[in-house]
């Protein structure tokens, strides 16, 4: 039974050992009292080193499935181990209506699936291969080295304060004002969105957005029983005119906007329009969560500062910021910024949760951030992006017919067709090896069935044009 152990390289050969004996007790094929093979003897059986075999019965000694006696050798403890008669749950009838909600939102689950090989522009996540990981593994052993002891115990629900302290000044710099307000870390966009609402929502409640909008926020949502009560979008951003008659006709709890690179249309909402939706929600007193998505990757014009430095000393935006759409997103490193009695709220309920976003990467994202490898990064990203963008407009314009295109920059452009279904191309290209995201998802009243959204961050120019040839001609064959 010694001799049919298999020996892998990833996992030190004790460790294997161990688990391998761990198994035979625990499945009864050694026995209580019986006597394990001698050190030296096992080690030539498996021609490993016999420190190999003596750490391995040390470990099952401290776990208590061996024990010793001196001058005797190595024997099995009374584990007990007492089998029972198979008992199987029915689990589909005990999973709740939240969870059973969660799995039919899970677009991961349900929408069509990249394969190997094929073409994707479903994606809208950074290209890794403009990550400078040198510079990382740097901060890394660079916080380690000054605070590893303090880093790898627990930390503070609200963050990493020398991460807070940097986040304030990046914020300032975007012009908001931080009088009064204070920041939470959170695992990225997703977990900040959920505790918000998790905070000033009831089940009912209706909240305003853009539509089309961030899928993923359309799944909060509804996961929380509100009413999503969405405002078409214009060429600039959202209808101010339209967004009146919604405020006039509703009664609204909350409201949540992507001025910058919305997703998915990829539309930068106007100076002049951010403050008059700012006007607007402040008549009914409708608070603002304003999605801080892309805003770095703009390629051309002047910087356009976000909704929440409009309320100057005021503190009605509720703003969310993350990295992860431009760099890094393994880590989840998010926050909020927002009123200090509001986050002081919000610390407790993310505390309950999951205590802190791990300390490990926020340190070593701060140290990355402060030794101004970001600026850097950005620099060289926009510039492969800028290029990427203009490439698939291009491309789109070239080979794509359409109603309209939707796109100033970011990751992704966003095509309306000309009454064609988007669901109905994507079947067809997916049997050409090309992979897209149906529009429809981002819409609030099922709507969008003729668009599409368009990643290309993270495809080749080559491919980009081979596929956007590919999504062209099924349009003009007309499915």
């Amino acid at each position: 039974m010694f001799i049919d152990i298999k020996l892998d390289k990833n996992t030190p050969v004790y460790i294997q050992l161990k688990d391998h004996i761990c198994e035979l007790i625990l499945r009864g094929m050694l026995r209580s009292g019986e006597k394990l093979p001698s050190t030296r003897e096992l080690a030539s059986i498996l021609n490993v080193s016999r420190n190999t075999v003596i750490n391995a019965y040390e470990f099952l000694q401290e776990e208590g499935f061996i024990y010793m006696e001196k001058g005797k050798g190595a024997f099995v403890s009374d584990v007990k181990v007492n089998f029972q008669e198979k008992w199987t749950v029915d689990w589909s009838s005990h999973i709740n209506n939240y969870a059973k909600a969660s799995e039919e939102l899970d677009i991961i689950k349900h929408e069509t699936k990249w394969k190997k090989g094929m073409i994707s522009f479903k994606s809208i996540a950074p290209d890794e291969s403009l990550f400078d990981v040198e510079e990382f593994k740097k901060s890394f052993l660079n916080r380690i080295s000054i605070e590893g002891e303090k880093i790898l115990n627990y930390g503070y629900a609200q963050g990493y304060k020398p991460l807070i302290e940097y986040l304030f000044k990046y914020m300032s710099n975007k012009g908001a004002n931080i009088e009064d307000k204070d920041i939470l870390i959170t695992n990225g966009f997703t977990e900040g969105f959920d505790l918000i609402l998790s905070s000033l929502t009831e089940k009912g409640d209706k909240i305003l957005c853009e539509n089309p909008t961030h899928n993923t926020a359309i799944k909060i949502m509804k996961l929380h029983g509100l009413e999503v009560v969405g405002v078409d979008m214009e060429d600039d951003g959202v209808s101010i005119d339209k967004l009146k008659e919604k405020l006039s006709k509703n009664k609204i709890k909350l409201s949540y906007f992507i001025p910058s690179y919305h997703n998915p249309t990829g539309v930068v909402m106007s100076v002049e329009k951010r403050v008059e939706v700012y006007k607007a929600l402040k008549v009914y007193n409708i608070p603002i969560i304003e999605d801080g998505f892309n805003e770095e990757l703009r390629y051309s014009g002047a910087h356009v500062s976000p909704i929440a430095s409009l309320s100057g000393e005021g503190n009605s935006v509720i703003y969310i910021g993350s990295f992860s759409k431009i760099l890094f997103p393994g880590i989840r490193v998010g926050w909020i910024l927002a009123d200090k009695k509001l986050i002081n709220y919000l610390e407790s309920v993310k505390r309950s949760r999951n205590i802190h976003t791990s300390s490990l990467d926020q340190a070593i994202f701060y140290d990355y951030l402060s030794g101004g490898n970001f600026e850097k990064y950005i620099k060289k990203a926009r510039k492969v992006y800028k290029e990427k963008y203009e490439f698939a407009v291009e491309c789109a314009k070239k080979y794509i017919p359409f109603n309209k295109l939707f796109g100033e920059g970011g990751l992704h452009i966003f095509i309306e067709l000309n009454d064609i279904k988007s669901r109905e191309v994507l079947e067809k290209c997916y049997e050409k090896g090309i992979i897209f995201t149906p529009g429809d998802i981002f819409y609030t009243d099922n709507r969008g069935y003729n668009t599409l959204r368009l990643g290309f961050s993270r495809v080749s120019k080559e491919d980009i044009e081979k596929g956007f040839k590919i999504i062209g001609e099924v349009i003009k064959n007309k499915i």
